[in-house]
């Protein structure tokens, strides 16, 4: 008896996962250059976090109109930020518990922690985020959002980026 693969996904789902998969030339690794407890370190979520009041939200509507569409632009998110100035934008996954507590997507707090217990370095005073249902290539990504992200890191001499997957 055949599966329906799609019967318990949203609609919207189907057009990108009937693409088929993601080929990557290379793997997407950059090694370390000094060891992690020398190493300053950020996040970046796919979580669609920004700050409410002061950032725009990530755009839902038209991915709602185009659903192999995802906002492919990012925001950037102090170290410091508190639970209060928050928000969250993203249509393929339930951003409720990010509003109660938004280190499930991008866990601050845990860095903190490492580095005060000497497993780091540093935490970076700014991380960065992203509506993670990107088209596929991620064409922007790579053109213009990456290279801008990549640049900010340099500048403010981080080591490692870290991906929190939502």
């Amino acid at each position: 008896m055949p599966v329906d693969s799609y019967k318990f996904l949203p609609r919207s789902f189907r057009a990108g996962y009937e693409q088929g998969s993601f080929l990557a030339d290379e793997p997407v690794w950059a090694p370390l250059e000094k060891p992690v407890t020398e190493a300053s370190v950020a996040l970046l979520t796919s979580a669609g976090v920004y700050l409410a009041g002061s950032q725009p939200p990530f755009d839902l509507e038209r991915e709602k109109a185009n659903p192999l569409w995802g906002d492919p632009s990012y925001r950037a998110i102090p170290r410091d930020v508190q639970q209060s100035q928050i928000g969250a934008a993203h249509l393929h996954i339930n951003t409720r518990d990010i509003l109660e507590d938004f280190n499930v997507a991008l866990p601050i707090r845990a860095l903190d922690t490492l580095a005060e217990e000497g497993a780091i370095g540093s935490v970076a005073a700014e991380h960065y985020s992203f509506m993670g249902f990107q088209e596929r290539g991620a064409k922007e990504w790579q053109e213009q959002y990456g290279p801008e992200v990549a640049a900010r890191i340099q500048a403010a001499n981080v080591d490692a980026l870290l991906l929190a997957p939502a």
